[in-house]
């Protein structure tokens, strides 16, 4: 006599292997393009902030102007020959900056200065090349996932965007009589950069969990706190671009005391050129001292969200917040050892550097907040 069965028992066939079910089936076609894409991603977050360096060696090396031509295909060779390199020499020795800074300056010379500034140029080509080959090969494979694609188009057209906006800030030192670049255009262009590697920042750390697991975190998102961190990485990008005013008229060397500028409070002749607004951008002395404020005031707002960040339930985002204030703790420590040792070009540049850790440490904080990790119910 047949056994019975319960109507919901499985019946297999004689011989029949059974499959077990299989947990994440939501994420199964997108996990090896969310990886890939994030690796390609993290390759782009380095050259980025290679990038960032060594344009701030070749504005520290005073190389920014040596090339006077913007040729984004036919630029990428260098001179080869004698003749060649006599013809970008002749071009150079054309511009306010060789004639009344430079006019001691050899041939031997200007190809130092020059190779600064065509290795940037040209680790700018190799960016775009990498973006490119990277994008429209996970397009051709259609392994880019829903809602992706005009994210990673977003950071080519930065990109090219960036590169338009350096011809833009040489151009502004190749006539008149101006030296240097323009300190605001100088702004424009790292930020510009510091925006770039803050979109590839939030991506990476998007991709860096499931899907499933990004939508449940945003439903726990600590919107206060999300908020905050907000506003302490707009209150961060405005003080880089402060920063970057700096480096463009050397502020950092005008006054080299700390924390009184000339013996006071604030330096004297702040407002001596005319047109008035002009003091906000040209004058060293009132560039650097806006710097010393608004540091002075994101350290009080850092403060401010260390306190609301340890109180999260969340022990990464108490984690995070924590390891951003300690950042921006260390990058105004090093400004001010900067400030008093005259802003050499080692201590300069690793200022730069760490303002890109603080940038980057905020925006994780941020990131945190809004996509709380999961825990358990220890807490841990």
């Amino acid at each position: 006599m047949a056994e019975k069965r319960s109507i919901f028992q499985e019946v297999d066939a004689p011989g029949a292997e059974r499959v077990q079910p299989r947990g994440g089936m939501i994420d199964e076609g997108r996990r090896g393009a969310r990886r890939g894409i994030r690796l390609w991603l993290i390759l782009l977050f380095v050259l980025v902030v290679v990038m960032i360096a060594v344009g701030g060696l070749t504005r520290l090396t005073d190389s920014g102007l040596s090339i006077t031509e913007w040729r984004p295909l036919t630029g990428a060779i260098p001179p080869l020959n004698a003749a060649d390199w006599q013809a970008e020499f002749t071009r150079y020795q054309a511009i306010p900056e060789a004639q009344i800074q430079n006019a001691w300056m050899t041939l031997e010379d200007f190809k130092v200065i020059y190779w600064w500034e065509w290795g940037h140029r040209q680790l700018g080509r190799v960016i775009g090349l990498v973006w490119a080959i990277g994008f429209f090969g996970f397009l051709a494979a259609r392994q880019i996932p829903a809602g992706w694609i005009g994210r990673l188009l977003l950071l080519g057209a930065l990109g090219g965007a960036q590169g338009a906006v350096g011809w833009w800030m040489v151009y502004s030192g190749l006539g008149g009589e101006r030296t240097d670049v323009a300190s605001y255009r100088l702004a424009v262009h790292l930020g510009l950069a510091f925006v770039i590697l803050g979109f590839i920042t939030w991506y990476v750390l998007l991709l860096s969990r499931p899907e499933r697991e990004i939508m449940q975190a945003r439903r726990a998102r600590e919107a206060r706190l999300f908020g905050l961190g907000t506003g302490w990485m707009h209150f961060t990008f405005l003080q880089i671009l402060i920063g970057a005013l700096v480096a463009g008229i050397d502020a950092g060397r005008s006054y080299t005391e700390w924390p009184l500028m000339g013996g006071g409070f604030w330096p004297p002749q702040m407002m001596v050129i005319e047109p008035w607004w002009r003091n906000f951008f040209e004058n060293p002395g009132t560039v650097q001292f806006i710097h010393r404020l608004v540091g002075y005031a994101l350290l009080a707002f850092s403060i401010m969200a260390l306190i609301r960040g340890r109180r999260s339930a969340h022990v990464a985002t108490r984690s995070a917040f924590t390891l951003a204030f300690c950042a921006v703790l260390a990058q105004i420590g090093l400004g001010i050892v900067t400030v008093v040792l005259g802003a050499p070009w080692q201590v300069a540049i690793l200022h730069q550097f760490l303002a890109v850790i603080v940038w980057v440490m905020i925006i994780r904080a941020r990131f945190h907040a809004g996509y709380p990790a999961a825990q358990s119910v220890r807490g841990k």
